[in-house]
């Protein structure tokens, strides 16, 4: 049930739309207020809620991109300045702005401000507020789903801001222009924090830490920082020149990364001995199996999403000039689609970025199998009202590319997995499904047997990995489902000055809610610190 405030906001809103007249009234009764302070150097209109259409950027041509590994997007310097401030006029500066609210953004970004600012072409204010709130814009404005524009109250009755396209035109405009540089850190405290784990979450903390002035060692057991933003996101969706601009700065800022730095249970106690706080933000890396009663799961050719993005990353990585990959690693680790039928279980991200890559491969075919039902083609208000993040059918870029080259959408839904088959080598060759109904039982007759070389699983996680974690001693919190997450419920674990923020602590979500999470730890280590009395030992950096 909704609240009746905002019941009434919608009532209003809804009445309204059907009288454009009278819509501009409606947003003066909500206290929008959206008279700019001085005039845009565009002919972007004031309320252009009323008269402007929603034009969000478009990905390259599909039959196109599948032949590289560049991002899928448009270049961001092909979208002029005048549509981007005519798209930014739309937002309507709501007196309550959903968007930045906990069904939006859990950066709380203050969207309406910066959309006000680009309006206005102040891009230099406008970096400088959306960096108040994130501390990594360019990741974000890639990978984001935007459930801040499934919260915009435009998308009422209207398609919403183009929120996204907008904070990241922001940014690659503050770096183009050259506002984004390392900032000096003056004084140091002389405390120590160790950040083990470099994704979202660890490089968020990692950096607030740094600015206020401690002393910020981040340990990666891969070979490069990023975590999942490196190996993990395809090319495709964020370049890798993008992660290492932002680690390059952060370097340059004070942080020491250290690579290849896979922490070992003693290595661990050591780093309480040594450190002054130990953040976790290791992730839930722990891959979701199917069952082991499945006959034939150890036939060879069926992967982990992870381990297959991974190589495949390392892959691209190679150096053109020498032949070498960058990484030092093994090019024959490849797992490679080419001339394969292939088949992704499981949705989401991973699995689009699984059925993307597999386009790169030139595979033979590519099926995505789903247990869950078809999403419904508009929201259902009853289950899934505004402002939730819709959840509705829709063509991400890997089911477009599927779609444009073999003409089908990869997608099955309602499919479970029952057999996997193979020849006398052990290797797979078919996979026989049945298909089930909404409450997962089996429907009669419904068996088929789909040909395939690779198997991917992209069923998401479900824990994080526990080694370290019991070697101090660290209490975990036990979930219905059997899973697992640390449980640091204020970011502070059951151990004195060892604390926790991201997957491994509120289970796998999204990119934005590790940067928050990375946030709220760092902050946390700050009062921790306050609160232990901790003399700081400022001097010039």
């Amino acid at each position: 049930m909704l609240p009746s405030t905002l019941r009434t906001v919608i009532r209003v809103i809804r009445r309204a739309s059907s009288h454009r007249v009278t819509l501009s009234s409606a947003a003066r009764a909500l206290s929008f207020t959206t008279t700019p302070t001085s005039q845009p150097s565009s002919p972007a209109p004031e309320r252009a809620f009323l008269d402007v259409e929603r034009h969000a950027d478009e990905y390259r041509p599909p039959l196109e991109r599948i032949h590289d590994w560049d991002e899928v997007h448009i270049d961001p310097t092909d979208v002029t300045y005048q549509r981007r401030q005519t798209q930014a006029a739309r937002c309507m500066d709501c007196g309550t702005p959903f968007c930045q609210s906990f069904t939006g953004c859990p950066l709380n970004n203050l969207i309406p401000d910066w959309n006000d600012l680009v309006y206005k072409n102040d891009w230099k204010k406008a970096i400088i507020r959306l960096h108040q709130t994130n501390n990594f814009p360019e990741f974000t404005g890639r990978v984001c789903p935007a459930p801040c524009e499934g919260a915009c109250v435009l998308g009422i009755v209207a398609e919403p801001v183009t929120i996204k396209n907008i904070e990241y035109s922001i940014v690659h405009h503050a770096f183009e222009q050259g506002w984004i540089q390392p900032r000096t850190v003056k004084h140091r405290t002389g405390l120590h924090v160790a950040v083990i784990g470099s994704g979202p979450s660890g490089l968020a903390a990692a950096d607030l830490l740094n600015q206020a002035g401690h002393y910020v060692h981040v340990y990666e057991r891969a070979d490069a920082i990023g975590g999942l933003l490196y190996y993990g996101i395809p090319n495709m969706k964020l370049s890798k020149e993008t992660v290492q601009r932002r680690v390059d700065l952060l370097a340059s800022e004070g942080i020491e990364f250290h690579t290849n730095a896979n922490v070992t249970p003693e290595q661990a106690v050591k780093l309480k001995e040594s450190y002054e706080a130990v953040v976790f933000c290791t992730g839930s890396t722990v891959p979701r199996d199917l069952p082991s009663t499945i006959p034939g799961r150890e036939l060879r050719g069926i992967h982990y999403a992870m381990e297959f993005l991974t190589r495949n990353q390392k892959h691209v990585m190679m150096n053109k000039q020498t032949g070498e990959l960058q990484s030092k690693w093994d090019a024959q680790q490849l797992i490679s689609a080419k001339d394969k039928n292939v088949i992704v279980i499981g949705g989401g991200d991973t699995g689009c970025d699984c059925i993307g890559t597999a386009m790169r491969h030139q595979a033979k075919s590519v099926i995505n199998l789903e247990l869950m039902s078809k999403p419904p083609a508009t929201r259902n208000e009853e289950v899934n009202p505004w402002p939730q993040y819709p959840k509705v059918y829709s063509l991400d870029y890997g089911h477009e590319e599927v779609k444009a080259y073999f003409g089908y959408d990869p997608r099955n839904y309602n499919i479970s997995t029952k057999e996997f088959t193979g020849d006398a080598e052990g290797n797979l060759k078919g996979l026989r499904t049945v298909q089930v109904d909404k409450n997962f039982n089996v429907i009669a007759d419904s068996e088929r047997v789909y040909p395939a070389d690779l198997v991917i699983l992209a069923m998401g996680f479900t824990n994080p990995e526990s080694d370290i974690i019991d070697a101090l001693n660290v209490e975990k919190k036990e979930h219905k489902n059997g899973t697992f997450t640390i449980d640091a419920d204020d970011y502070m674990t059951s151990v004195d000055g060892v604390f926790a923020a991201g997957d491994c602590r509120r289970g796998q979500s999204l990119v934005v809610w590790a940067i928050a999470e990375g946030r709220a730890v760092a902050s946390r280590v700050q009062k921790y610190f306050t609160e232990m009395g901790f003399a700081y030992d400022t001097h010039s950096h």
